[in-house]
């Protein structure tokens, strides 16, 4: 994929002060294993990059060159199927590190849902920083357990859960996806569209607006805003999703 056509604003170029230095992502990304005296070798080899809503940077099937590491905004995880629809696969936020595939092309494709910031790093020059700092690979390994993880989360939330449990699954992993700190967080921006997170979940986007509104009307969850929810009752979703209440 050419970059050109992109149309990427480069945010920084300046690396007596770099842009790790400001990022609000270091803390909660594989970053992280970088000491602060160490962030101006790795800012030397990211290219810092703003994407408009609605861009495609990461096609599936294309060579794998580089890695992404997104520090503001969220974009979607997608795969195309043989008819030309999309199976979105999951959604990413600051944090997210996008890229660590095995084989020599991606596996999925990503496309941002609002303005995203992110950094770019060639494989060649992140792995000879690996070779430097030995606890960024390890965080690297970490970071792909975690997909792992997730990606056996995601085979049991489309083949085992009801629409409720799902709905409420979801919530709670946008929730703590927004505070990676350990402790369980009760708000949460829904950037997405409804459509997309039916497509996520496997459900009519009719489902999701019923399911969404009767835990509304229920007291369960509070709509704060267009795009943002409180979880008033997580306890209960809690145990919603965990399969607790099928009788509810």
């Amino acid at each position: 994929m050419n970059f050109a056509q992109v149309r990427p604003v480069v945010l920084t170029e300046d690396h007596t002060h770099s842009a790790c230095d400001d990022c609000g992502a270091r803390t909660i990304s594989v970053c992280s294993a970088i000491e602060d005296r160490d962030l101006a070798q790795l800012s030397a080899i990211a290219v810092h990059r703003t994407l408009e809503k609605s861009r495609v940077f990461i096609e599936e099937g294309e060579a794998a060159s580089d890695f992404f590491n997104i520090t503001a905004g969220t974009v979607k995880l997608f795969k195309l199927l043989p008819d030309g629809r999309q199976q979105i696969t999951g959604f990413a936020g600051p944090g997210h590190f996008l890229g660590l595939a095995v084989a020599d092309t991606y596996a999925f494709s990503a496309e941002t849902i609002e303005p995203v910031r992110l950094c770019r790093f060639s494989r060649p020059r992140l792995r000879a920083l690996m070779h430097d700092f030995p606890a960024l690979e390890t965080r690297l390994l970490q970071t792909a357990c975690n997909e792992l993880a997730t990606a056996q989360e995601q085979m049991l939330l489309l083949g085992r859960k009801t629409a409720r449990e799902r709905v409420a699954s979801f919530l709670l992993s946008r929730a703590d996806a927004a505070h990676p700190c350990g402790h369980p967080q009760t708000e949460l921006r829904l950037p997405m569209t409804r459509g997309e997170i039916a497509d996520y979940l496997g459900l009519t986007i009719e489902t999701v607006s019923r399911v969404l509104s009767r835990f509304h009307a229920d007291g369960q969850i509070t709509r704060i805003a267009t795009d943002r929810i409180r979880l008033t009752n997580r306890a209960w979703l809690e145990n919603l999703a965990a399969g607790n209440l099928t009788g509810a």
